[in-house]
């Protein structure tokens, strides 16, 4: 990157991360959701919303703010997220059947939109980084097909790479229109990119069962970290 392109996209991030303390959000990711809902109209009034590896906050916030008082938002996290007001937050894996179990009580049915900007621990060697991506990416097809309304709506965050052929093998069956998309907010050098699913056919019946406990499920990080 040319010094100077390196100088801009420093001061853009430097410019989300002020304006999220500044506004009080929990996250810089904050903005990259709500220029997604600018774009593509995710969450309407009223609506039910799974945020998936929910920790810090940010995303809880904007999509809380954008369903309003009738809303139900949820957040789900392997860590303790700080409470929000209007917000149920569980502490839970995405990957067990009896956290989606306590989500459908916690929401009261199923729900009209599921998001993820979930990450895999990095290591530092991009191929297997971005194959994480990918596994944390198919749990949250599998929560789609456990809670997501037909029609429903899904945004998840994935890292570019080879797999992303197979990723839209998997959802293009399930959704009407599947599109990528990076938000003004994301790093110009980042790979990450967001996948905004929309029109959920809910097609396939999955029965909820216990997952076996000597299971190892696959490490992730919540998004963004704080501040």
């Amino acid at each position: 990157m040319a010094l100077h392109d390196h100088w801009v996209q420093e001061r853009k991030h430097e410019h989300y991360y002020k304006l999220a303390k500044k506004l009080n959000y929990r996250s810089r990711a904050s903005f990259k959701l709500m220029q997604i809902d600018d774009r593509f109209n995710i969450f309407r009034d009223g609506d039910s919303v799974v945020d998936l590896g929910a920790s810090p906050g940010g995303w809880l916030q904007v999509a809380k703010g954008r369903v309003g008082d009738r809303g139900k938002v949820v957040g789900v996290d392997l860590k303790y997220i700080k409470p929000l007001d209007g917000v149920t937050t569980i502490i839970g894996d995405i990957t067990e059947d009896s956290t989606m179990r306590e989500l459908l009580e916690v929401v009261g049915g199923k729900v009209d939109v599921v998001l993820s900007d979930m990450a895999p621990n990095v290591g530092g060697h991009y191929s297997t980084d971005h194959a994480r991506s990918v596994d944390l990416c198919m749990y949250a097809v599998a929560v789609c097909d456990r809670i997501l309304k037909k029609n429903g709506k899904m945004v998840m965050k994935v890292f570019m790479g080879d797999m992303m052929d197979s990723l839209m093998e998997e959802l293009e069956p399930r959704f009407a229109s599947v599109k990528i998309h990076s938000p003004a907010a994301s790093r110009d050098a980042s790979s990450e990119v967001y996948i905004i699913s929309k029109g959920f056919y809910a097609s396939r019946k999955v029965k909820l069962s216990n997952a076996p406990e000597e299971e190892i499920k696959p490490e992730f990080t919540s998004k963004g970290g704080n501040i």
